[in-house]
């Protein structure tokens, strides 16, 4: 059994807790707060018996053997690396860092320790998603993808009130890409893989919140990728809503999304039509449709911890780290790959945008 402690107690470790009890092989030991009463109340209330107050107690704990971090995303970088000196695996809430530079630091410290360091990102673990990966053979020659997140945050509304907050501040590694649009880039490169290049745009929050935001920081944005005979634009907004949906467009037809983070639909729109019983026909002006049956969870956190599980359960059993197995749709090293190549794509897209973080210096 891996016990499992928590850092944070926000929405999103609720949610992960939710999911580790339908998760085998693991159970939840307890949380780190700052604050030692809440510490103790979200580690009972979720059944634990170690609460903690400081990371040193946590990475020295013989009670743990591996931490979600669910903190700001500026913390990961030197939480993840204190667990992984205390010989802790090592879950990291997306984005895993702040920048690829810190990414490339906490996996290399987890491969000397030889623990497992595992980016919390939902989609790439979930069947639904992968559903849709074993589609696109039939759109043929892919020419364009659209994917697309947009959700307005209350968040802003702090901001706007003249208040601080977590989600736009720079000196805690957030905004809107790094939020909600993180969704878009890491399907991006687990579909098509890194691009050869790219260039973005964003929309800065007002210049008269800087003060609360500690610099330029994005409210939405766009990053257009390119690929040989493909091209990728990528959509996200904490400042408004995105009604439409993600779509990937291929020469014989188009796959349509809805919910790129946790698909919930999709359909296929394809111009091939029947023209006789021993011949197919293509029509510009006829489409069929057809709906792509997608598994459904009611907490997709459920994949990605299970994943992480089976991985850490492989290497404490003596499976190096380089083949460790990490669920059914691919090896520890292909999820570093991934998170490597789209933080490597964000860096890119926040310089063009004039975002940066004090981690980047």
């Amino acid at each position: 059994m891996i016990r499992l402690a928590t850092i944070g107690t926000s929405s999103i470790t609720e949610n992960l807790l939710m999911a580790l009890a339908q998760v085998d092989g693991v159970e939840f030991v307890g949380t780190l707060s700052r604050d030692a009463e809440r510490a103790a109340a979200f580690t009972a209330k979720h059944r634990g018996t170690c609460p903690f107050t400081s990371l040193d107690e946590l990475a020295a704990s013989d009670e743990v053997d591996a931490v979600y971090i669910g903190s700001p995303n500026a913390l990961h970088h030197h939480q993840a690396l204190a667990c992984i000196a205390g010989g802790k695996h090592v879950l990291v809430e997306k984005p895993f860092c702040a920048n690829e530079r810190q990414v490339r630091e906490v996996l290399e410290a987890a491969g000397r320790a030889g623990v497992v360091a595992l980016e919390a990102m939902r989609p790439l673990h979930d069947p639904a998603f992968h559903a849709l990966k074993n589609a696109l053979d039939e759109l043929g020659t892919i020419r364009r993808a659209t994917l697309r997140f947009g959700k307005y945050s209350s968040r802003y509304d702090e901001v706007l009130a003249g208040r601080r907050t977590n989600i736009f501040d720079c000196s805690m590694a957030s905004g809107s890409l790094m939020d909600i649009g993180i969704y878009t880039v890491e399907p991006l490169i687990e579909l098509f893989g890194a691009p050869i290049s790219a260039c973005a745009a964003a929309s800065l929050l007002d210049e008269q919140t800087r003060a609360r935001t500690g610099g330029p920081i994005d409210g939405a944005g766009v990053i257009v990728a390119s690929y040989p005979n493909m091209i990728a634009t990528l959509h996200h907004s904490k400042i408004t809503n995105d009604c439409s949906p993600s779509q990937i467009e291929g020469e014989l037809g188009t796959l349509v999304i809805e919910g790129i983070s946790a698909p919930e639909r999709a359909y296929l729109e394809m111009r091939v039509i029947k023209a006789a019983a021993d011949t197919v026909g293509y029509s510009s002006a006829q489409t069929s449709t057809r709906e792509i049956e997608l598994p459904h969870a009611d907490n997709t956190m459920i994949y990605e911890l299970a994943d992480f599980i089976e991985a850490v359960g492989a290497t404490q059993a003596g499976t190096p780290l380089a083949e460790a197995p990490c669920g059914p749709f691919g090896m520890l090293a292909h999820f570093h790959e991934v998170t490597l190549a789209s933080l490597a794509l964000m860096d890119e897209a926040r310089r063009t945008m004039g975002v940066a973080f004090p981690a980047d210096e």
